[in-house]
């Protein structure tokens, strides 16, 4: 999603799949990934002149916790993109992100416009509050992730949330 809405060229930490990761990474449900994020992906949007939106991809994965204390500090929102094939993936970020009542929003990572579960059936999945937004988007795609900026930064202008680690 950073690459495809970044008005920068992205800085991008994809590499290719291999053997030696195959204990690592669970490819259950996307057997046909070839790459994989391994550090995260950076990219910036201007909102005016004097106000930039800066975008920081990281995997989801548990083993990257640090990046995300790291890069939460100060952070407007979040966007937790759910990929709807293996939706359990998305779990650990949730968690994370109401633990530290940071404003969030999940996206559902439609590929070529499909999912097999509604909005209802994934919130209740997840165990997330009626407040909290879901989005479809397929990530690929500029205005789809435009879509799902604007839909973040909206909840949490109406939550009138400080980014997590500033004073108000």
């Amino acid at each position: 999603m950073v690459s495809a809405v970044s008005e920068t060229r992205p800085l991008r930490t994809e590499e290719a799949l291999t053997q030696v990761g195959t204990h690592v990474d669970d490819l259950s449900g996307v057997e046909r990934k070839l790459t994989t994020t391994v550090a995260m992906d950076f990219g910036r949007i201007t909102i005016r002149n004097d106000y930039m939106l800066y975008l920081f991809g990281t995997p989801g994965q548990e083993r990257f916790l640090f990046v995300w204390d790291e890069l939460a500090m100060g952070a407007l929102g979040a966007v937790v993109l759910a990929d709807t094939r293996r939706l359990d993936d998305c779990f650990p970020a949730v968690d994370y992100f109401e633990k530290r009542g940071q404003p969030f929003i999940v996206a559902l990572n439609c590929f070529d416009g499909v999912s097999p579960f509604t909005v209802g059936e994934v919130r209740s999945a997840i165990g997330l509050e009626p407040e909290i937004p879901i989005v479809r988007c397929d990530a690929r795609r500029r205005d789809s992730g435009r879509e799902v900026l604007i839909t973040l930064v909206e909840h949490a202008m109406r939550t009138g949330a400080t980014p997590v680690g500033t004073m108000s």
